[in-house]
C-alpha cells in the first residue's frame, strides 16, 4: 500500500494532481519531500479507517433523483446552499464551493453569509454535518462567481472581477488579490479556470456577444469586422498564481476564438483542457439559411485542448457536428456549408449535442490507495457536467446530466456515455427544471462530487464493485407520473373539478387567438421560441421575465403595449442579460402576433371574464 501511495504522491507532484488538496502541501524535495508523504499517507490511511463503513450504507441514488451505472451510489452531500458553481476537494475531504448570484439568477436573495462555501463531513456517511460561509457577500456589494481551486496549499476563487487567495485553513484571513480587472457584463460575464502544476492560471473570458454581431442576437445583424471584442474577450488568459496583483489586459491572452469555455481542467500529463459552449440562434437570426431542426441540432459543443496562440475560431466560424468540419458563420458571408477561412482554424478533440451548455469539466485520476474510486476504465477520462440550454425550443430540450469522455494518451478513446442523469425531474427547462449540474470535482478518495445552480445541491457519487467493470451509461431516469391517488370529498366531486379555467381573451380579441397565441408561443406554429426564455410554463427561467405575475418590465401590460414589444423585441434588457429580438427572432405574421399578444396578456389576467 505504501508503494502504491508513492506512486500516486509522484504523479501528483509531476501532473498538478495536489492543486486540488488542501493542507498546506507543498512540493518540496529530499527528505522534506518524505517527510510530508509520511504525514499525508497516515492522515489519509486515519480518515479511510475511521470513515470505513460509510460505503456500505444504503445506496440513495434512487431517493436523490439521480440514476448512474451499475455499482456506483450517490449521497446527498449538501442542499440548499444557494446557486453552486465550481467546487474542489481538498486533500482532508473538505468540500469547497463557489456560489453565484445576480441577474443569472433572476437578482434573487442570496443566503446570507459569504459566497464561499466549506462543507464538512464528520462522520463519514456522506453528508455535510458542518457548514460554514466565507469571503464577501451581497450586503458589500459582491456577487459571488463560478471559478474556484486549490493550489500549494491556498484556495484560489472567483470573486466578481477578481480571482483572490486564501491561505487554509486560516479561511479568515484577508483575501490577497491574484488577477484583477476582468471583464464583466455581456451574455458571458463569469470566468472558470485552472491552476496547472507550475502554477500556470488559465482563466476564462467569455464573450460579451453570442456571435459579435452589430446588433446582439438580432435578425440579420451581420458581424463585426473586425471583432474587436477578441481583444479583450473570447479566448483562455493565462497569468501565475504563484504571483499577486496582476491586472487583466490583451497582453495575458493565452488562446482565442471560444465563445465561453464553461469549465477547464488539467490532464494527467499536465496538459489544459477547456469545454466551450457553441453558438445560439442560426435558425431565429438566419430563417433563409437554417432550417428549425439545424438550429436545434447546430453547433457543437466543443472540447478543446489549450495550445499557446490557437484560434478556434468565434465569431467567424462554428463546428457543425453533421457535416464534422468548420464552416463559416452566417454573420461573415457563411450559408451553413461552405468554411472559407475557417478551414485554417483549430478543431475539437471531441464534440457533444448543440445547446447541452457544459459548465464543467474534470479529468478523473482516481483515488489515492490502490483499489480505491472508480474502475480503472475510468482513469484519466474527462467527466463535463452539462447544465441545460433553452436554444432547442421549440423542440425537446437535452441534456441536464453528467457525461464520461473516455481518453488515452491525451485523446478521446472512444464515445461518450450518460453516466449521471435525471437531474432535471420531471421537465427538461431551464425554468422548471428541478437541478441543473454546474459543477464537478474529485475527491482524494476517488469520489465525485456534482454540484447544482438551480437549488444548491451537492451530490458525492462513490463505486462498489469490481476495478475492472467496463464503462456503462446511466439508465434512463423513469417517467415521473402524477399518479398519486387524492381522497375524494364525501358525495364526489363535479366531473369538471380540476380542470384548466380557460384563459379569458382581452377586449377585442378572441377565445380561438388566445388558443393559436397559445399554440405559437410554445413552438406549434410559426417557429417561435419563447418557452426557451419565459419557461414552458411562462413563470419565466434565468433568461426571460415571469409572464404571469402582472408585473412588466416594458410598456404597461396593454394588449397593444405587449404585441409592440413583440413586434420591436428588447435590444437592452433591463434584468436580464440577453436581448429579446424582434418577433422573439421567429417570422410571424401580423396576425400571429395579435394572437401571442393576446395570450400573453391572458397569462396576467387569470380569472378575468
Amino acid at each position: 500500500m505504501m508503494e502504491a501511495t508513492i506512486g500516486a504522491f509522484a504523479t501528483a507532484v509531476r501532473t498538478g494532481g495536489l492543486s486540488r488538496f488542501h493542507s498546506g502541501l507543498f512540493v518540496t524535495t529530499g527528505l522534506q519531500a518524505i517527510a510530508l508523504l509520511l504525514t499525508a499517507t497516515a492522515s489519509l490511511a486515519e480518515n479511510r479507517i475511521e470513515n470505513a463503513g460509510a460505503g456500505t450504507k444504503v445506496c440513495e441514488s434512487n431517493t436523490v433523483g439521480i440514476t448512474l451505472p451499475s455499482g456506483f451510489c450517490a449521497t446527498m452531500f449538501a442542499d440548499n446552499i444557494g446557486h453552486a458553481r465550481h467546487l474542489v476537494v481538498a486533500l482532508n475531504g473538505d468540500v469547497y464551493v463557489n456560489t453565484w448570484s445576480g441577474q443569472h439568477y433572476g437578482n434573487d436573495k442570496p443566503p446570507a453569509g459569504g459566497f464561499l462555501v466549506a462543507l464538512k463531513d464528520t462522520d463519514g456517511d456522506g453528508r455535510a454535518d458542518v457548514t460554514v460561509r466565507f469571503g464577501p457577500d451581497a450586503e458589500s456589494g459582491n456577487a459571488g462567481g463560478t471559478g474556484i481551486a486549490i493550489y500549494n496549499g491556498a484556495l484560489y476563487a472567483e470573486t466578481n472581477d477578481k480571482i483572490v487567495k486564501y491561505t487554509l485553513p486560516r479561511r479568515t484571513a484577508p483575501a490577497e488579490i491574484v488577477v484583477s480587472g476582468l471583464p464583466l457584463g455581456g451574455d458571458h460575464p463569469m470566468h472558470p479556470f485552472a491552476i496547472d502544476a507550475q502554477g500556470a492560471l488559465y482563466v476564462n473570458v467569455g464573450s460579451a456577444t453570442n456571435a459579435c454581431q452589430s446588433q446582439n442576437r438580432i435578425l440579420h445583424s451581420v458581424g463585426m469586422q473586425p471583432c474587436v471584442e477578441l481583444e479583450i474577450r473570447a479566448g483562455i488568459w493565462r497569468y501565475d498564481a504563484n504571483r499577486a496583483v496582476q491586472h487583466f489586459s490583451s497582453a495575458g491572452r493565452f488562446v482565442t476564438g471560444l465563445r465561453n469555455a464553461g469549465g477547464l481542467a488539467i490532464d494527467s500529463a499536465g496538459r489544459p483542457f477547456a469545454i466551450q459552449h457553441g453558438r445560439d440562434q442560426l435558425r431565429e437570426n438566419w430563417p433563409e439559411k437554417y432550417k428549425p431542426e439545424t438550429g436545434a441540432n447546430e453547433p457543437a459543443e466543443e472540447l478543446v485542448q489549450l495550445e499557446q496562440g490557437a484560434d478556434f475560431g468565434w465569431p467567424y466560424c462554428y463546428f457543425d457536428s453533421a457535416q464534422k468540419k468548420m464552416v463559416l458563420a452566417p454573420e461573415y458571408g457563411g450559408d451553413g456549408t461552405v468554411a472559407g477561412q475557417c478551414a485554417s482554424k483549430r478543431t475539437p478533440v471531441a464534440t457533444f449535442p448543440a445547446h447541452w451548455a457544459p459548465l464543467d469539466l474534470v479529468f478523473y485520476k482516481g483515488g489515492w490507495f490502490k483499489g480505491e474510486g472508480f474502475p480503472s476504465a475510468y482513469r484519466d477520462g474527462a467527466f463535463i457536467a452539462f447544465h441545460g440550454s433553452w436554444n432547442r425550443a421549440p423542440f425537446a430540450q437535452g441534456c441536464y446530466n453528467i457525461v464520461f469522455q473516455p481518453f488515452a494518451n491525451g485523446k478521446p478513446s472512444g464515445p461518450y456515455v450518460v453516466f449521471a442523469d435525471g437531474f432535471a425531474g420531471a421537465v427538461r427547462d431551464p425554468g422548471e427544471a428541478a437541478h441543473r449540474p454546474s459543477g464537478l470535482a474529485a475527491g482524494p478518495d476517488g469520489s465525485l462530487y456534482i454540484s447544482d445552480d438551480q437549488h444548491g445541491r451537492i451530490w458525492r457519487i462513490t463505486y462498489q464493485g469490481s476495478m475492472t467493470a467496463p464503462i456503462t451509461a446511466a439508465p434512463a431516469p423513469e417517467p415521473i407520473t402524477n399518479a398519486t391517488v387524492v381522497a375524494s370529498p364525501r358525495g364526489g366531486m363535479h366531473p369538471d373539478a380540476g380542470s384548466p379555467v380557460p384563459l379569458a381573451a382581452p377586449a377585442g380579441s378572441t377565445a380561438a387567438e388566445v388558443a393559436l397565441g397559445q399554440r405559437i408561443f410554445h413552438g406549434e406554429v410559426g417557429g417561435a421560441t419563447c418557452t426557451g426564455c419565459h419557461g414552458k410554463n411562462a413563470q419565466g427561467s434565468p433568461l426571460g421575465p415571469n409572464l404571469t405575475d402582472g408585473r412588466w418590465l416594458w410598456g404597461d401590460g396593454s394588449l397593444e403595449s405587449i404585441a409592440r414589444t413583440i413586434i420591436n423585441g428588447v435590444s437592452n434588457s433591463r434584468e436580464y442579460s440577453n436581448p429579446m429580438p424582434p418577433l422573439g427572432g421567429a417570422q410571424l405574421t401580423p396576425s400571429q402576433v395579435s394572437a401571442t399578444a393576446a395570450y400573453v396578456w391572458a397569462l396576467s389576467h387569470p380569472g378575468t371574464h
